[in-house]
């Protein structure tokens, strides 16, 4: 067995093991540990492999789909897997960020602060969806810099495989979205939920982190406080939660959801840098509340 190969595995059933601990989907679990399995029998060099043909040479290897082939990838580039990291509670994205070309720490924190996201796949969403113009300082030179560094080391942006011609679901709704920071909430405060003991940010290493797994309209949801510098600085962290949303494929999206202190929408949840979609989805459902409201109008103006 190849010693380098043994090392990726290891990090591959240690993320089946926490899953498998923290009581998630089996179906998960076992995906973890089928890909720990085929890495192991592999005679190749995982570099090498990764090197030659890239994202695409990872996902032909049996039991490896685009997801776990991306941690694969995290761990061959940087060293470790977000995905582990986020299931200790021990994601630290400004540290993340700045393996990026032309990002430093000041950068790599307006990032986060702007784009809220926590994950190097997190952070490809928000580019892929135009959001990269909305952080200041971001000009031509280093936003094809940015670009060019994810081209390179995850491959090109491509849809997801589909079979029997079924429509693909880009997203889960922000009904879907808040209905799991609710229920999230709610099982945390009641003590139903497996805690998990995060490095960082505590001291005392206390079992605090309270870790949700939940499926949902076939969509695979963690939640979790948001156990960051800035949540601990501004004492919110059992306000701000985290979603991490895996599709078939165990690629991830991720959304931060918080309580809203000015504005329209002061009080209630929103999820971060989608704030007018939130106004539309709350305006449009108290209209449907009261069928003499102009609901166009209202999303009209929410705009």
């Amino acid at each position: 067995m190849l010693s380098f190969n043994h090392e990726v595995a290891q990090n591959l059933r240690k993320v089946s093991f926490l899953l498998k601990e923290q009581h998630a989907n089996p179906f998960r679990c076992q995906a973890y540990l089928k890909a720990a399995i085929t890495l192991e029998a592999l005679p190749q060099d995982l570099r090498q492999l990764f090197k030659n043909s890239g994202i695409k040479g990872l996902t032909q290897l049996p039991n490896i789909g685009l997801g776990i082939a991306r941690s694969i990838n995290d761990y061959i580039t940087m060293g470790h897997m977000t995905r582990l990291d986020n299931l200790r509670g021990n994601t630290n994205p400004i540290d993340l960020f700045q393996v990026i070309p032309t990002i430093g720490q000041e950068m790599a924190q307006r990032i986060h602060d702007t784009l809220h996201v926590d994950t190097l796949e997190a952070f490809e969403n928000a580019i892929f969806e135009g959001q990269l113009d909305n952080v200041k300082g971001i000009g031509v030179k280093r936003k094809k810099a940015i670009k060019t560094w994810f081209a390179q080391c995850f491959g090109a942006r491509q849809l997801p495989i589909t079979t029997h011609q079924q429509p693909i679901k880009a997203k889960p709704s922000i009904e879907l979205i808040f209905n799991i920071d609710a229920q999230y909430r709610k099982k945390a405060q009641a003590g139903e939920l497996p805690v998990i003991t995060p490095k960082r940010f505590n001291p005392e290493n206390k079992p605090w982190l309270p870790v949700m797994h939940l499926n949902k309209e076939n969509w695979h949801f963690t939640a979790m406080y948001s156990n960051t510098q800035r949540a601990h600085k501004l004492n919110l962290t059992l306000d701000w939660v985290l979603i991490f949303c895996y599709d078939e494929h165990h690629q991830e999206s991720q959304y931060t959801l918080v309580t809203e202190t000015h504005g329209p929408l002061k009080g209630k949840r929103v999820i971060r840098g989608q704030e007018a979609t939130c106004e539309i989805f709350y305006t449009t459902r108290n209209a449907i509340k009261n069928p003499n409201t102009d609901i166009e109008k209202i999303a009209a103006t929410a705009k």
